[in-house]
């Protein structure tokens, strides 16, 4: 079979910044020697152009998890350009495709299926698929955005200003045009190609599955420390139009805290949020499946799946009970709020409420923990 033509524009801007960056920083390092101000710009400039792609491009203007203040639009459009991984407009048209046929070889741009070198950086060196390479219909709602379609229009423009004038001007500050370049320009712009790139191979091969299996993506993290959050990339999968990646407190999820500290200050609005009782129903199926898996090993099979089965459907009924009384009681105090001559009515209401819901709450606690036990014996 005939391989696809190769792009050479892609092949050589990989090429020549991965050898300047591989050859050049260990040379001038040994040579001449960093300072510190080449460090930290490096640092800065590399979470700027990471923050740009995660909170601006995927996040924002892929998924559509929240709505964002012209001015953070703006700082990310240029942050993206920054980072050299072509528009957003083209970028989010590519990974809703990648969401919508994740794993299918002849549809999804980056499919991990096809090897990890195809998913990390192949898919981008041939023409693939060329068809439809200037097809935006799945992007209709980003043509509507001016500051997304501004950045599509100049984005060689762009890409040219900030990847030499930030180094350069950046070089000027300090009195060290070559080391800034060689820092600021390419070592950043690799690593933070790389760390991208990761989610698409690395984050679909190494990890866990805790909460779907019907694709390859992966809960990983350690890549989340180097992709801003992203390695989380399971729980994105499944529930993609929530803002967040990392959902747990202890989480490294900097592009959510970015988001949501955003939001205290009117930048960011609307953030969307997966509904818990639809999480922790995907976490539970997940784990009933690999437990089934190993039961089915053991020579009391039937007697222990059928226990299981029971186990699950008293845990998926208390969940149930649970969430829907705790969405009654934030609607009756939403109104409460808002009628205020139903306040003493609805204090009597609360008072039986509350006490069901308190009974509810430790009801599905212990279930959960017997939930939980019960699993571990066959995890």
């Amino acid at each position: 079979m005939e391989k696809p033509p190769i792009i050479w524009t892609n092949v050589l801007v990989f090429a020549v910044t991965f050898t300047i960056a591989a050859v050049g920083i260990p040379a001038y390092e040994i040579l001449v020697g960093f300072t510190w101000m080449e460090i930290v710009a490096t640092i800065l400039c590399l979470g700027y152009c990471g923050m740009s792609i995660t909170a601006g491009y995927h996040r924002l203007w892929a998924h559509k998890t929240y709505d964002a203040h012209p001015i953070l639009q703006w700082i990310f459009a240029i942050g993206g350009a920054f980072a050299l991984q072509n528009s957003a407009l083209h970028w989010s048209s590519d990974h809703r495709i990648h969401h919508k046929f994740v794993d299918q070889n002849d549809k999804d741009p980056y499919s991990a299926k096809m090897g990890f070198w195809y998913s990390h950086i192949g898919w981008m060196l041939r023409e693939y698929q060329a068809h439809r390479y200037h097809d935006y219909t799945n992007v209709r709602d980003l043509q509507n955005n001016k500051i997304v379609m501004f950045q599509h229009k100049h984005y060689l423009l762009l890409t040219v200003l900030t990847n030499f004038g930030i180094p350069l001007f950046l070089g000027w500050l300090s009195g060290n045009y070559i080391g800034m370049l060689l820092s600021v320009g390419f070592l950043r712009l690799v690593l933070s190609h790389h760390f991208t790139f990761f989610i698409n191979s690395l984050a679909h091969i190494w990890g866990n599955q805790p909460y779907t299996d019907q694709n390859t993506a992966r809960d990983n993290g350690v890549l989340a420390f180097l992709t801003y959050g992203e390695g989380y990339h399971n729980f994105h999968h499944i529930f993609e139009y929530d803002y967040r990646n990392g959902i747990r407190w202890w989480q490294f999820d900097p592009t959510k805290w970015l988001i949501k500290s955003c939001s205290w200050v009117g930048l960011t609005r609307n953030l969307k949020v997966c509904p818990e009782d639809r999480i922790l129903k995907a976490k539970a199926l997940m784990q009933l499946k690999r437990a089934q898996v190993k039961a089915l090993q053991l020579p009391n099979a039937e007697q222990i799946l059928q226990r299981m089965e029971h186990e699950y459907q008293l845990l998926l009924e208390r969940m149930q009970a649970y969430f829907e009384l705790q969405k009654t009681l934030l609607t009756q105090k939403k109104v409460g709020m808002q009628h205020k001559k139903a306040q003493l009515i609805q204090s009597y209401n609360e008072f039986d409420l509350r006490k069901q819901y308190q009974e509810l709450r430790e009801g599905f606690q212990f279930q959960q923990r017997q939930w939980q036990l019960f699993i571990e014996q066959y995890a």
